[in-house]
């Protein structure tokens, strides 16, 4: 594993190889830029993804180095997020990403669950302006979350989550549908005026030579 010196970094570097690049995002940093604006204005936007590609340019303006995004974490949620380091790399997990990762995430969810483990399983849709996401019947692409709990607390509950697929706001939305919204996340129901109580914790991901890698966030 590689380490740079250099510019301070506002997260740590986690893993580093010729392939990928792997952060400890924290909560508040977009991971990429908006849709909004020209080339010139996304490639100014304070991101983990630009961030990072002027880390790996060393401050050479001209270098054709650069981050790929591969997957996203909710601008509120931290933890572990992996970024490739060549556009090869990054389809490469893009073309299998359910097989080639799996993720482990922590949540505090509002109330108290009875049961000690389940499934949330549901078809999602963004609405039109791609603000919110729902379960809905018809159409949607099928969302899998893998739950246990952890501790019961007197109003909330830690939960334990494992994707099996990376939907667009995915934990939250089916917590909240089950009426136990992620606390702090007001936009999908929690009464809670707290930080977004999710964390990404663990995640294990396949080189494309064979490598097998896990890497396990700080507490």
């Amino acid at each position: 594993m590689k380490r740079r010196s250099g510019k301070r970094l506002p997260f740590k570097i986690l893993y580093e190889d010729k392939n990928v690049i792997v952060i400890d995002k924290p909560a508040g940093l977009l991971s990429t830029h908006t849709l909004y604006g020209t080339r010139r204005e996304q490639q100014s936007q304070i991101t983990a993804e630009n961030i990072l590609s002027d880390y790996l340019r060393k401050g050479q303006q001209k270098s054709r180095l650069r981050a790929w995004l591969v997957h996203r974490l909710d601008k509120d949620t931290s933890g572990v997020m992996i970024f490739a380091k060549s556009e090869e790399v990054a389809n490469y997990f893009r073309s299998d990403w359910a097989n080639l990762t799996e993720k482990t995430y922590h949540a505090t969810v509002d109330g108290v669950i009875e049961e000690d483990e389940g499934v949330f399983e549901t078809y999602m849709l963004e609405d039109a302006d791609g603000y919110r996401v729902r379960s809905v019947l018809n159409g949607g692409k099928k969302a899998i979350t893998r739950w246990k709990v952890l501790s019961r607390l007197k109003n909330a509950t830690n939960v334990e989550v494992k994707l099996e697929t990376g939907r667009k706001n995915q934990i939250r939305v089916h917590f909240s549908e089950a009426g136990h919204p992620v606390s702090g996340d007001v936009k999908y129901g929690s009464k809670k005026r707290v930080p977004l109580a999710l964390r990404s914790v663990e995640l294990s991901f396949i080189l494309p030579d064979g490598r097998k890698i896990k890497i396990v966030a700080p507490e």
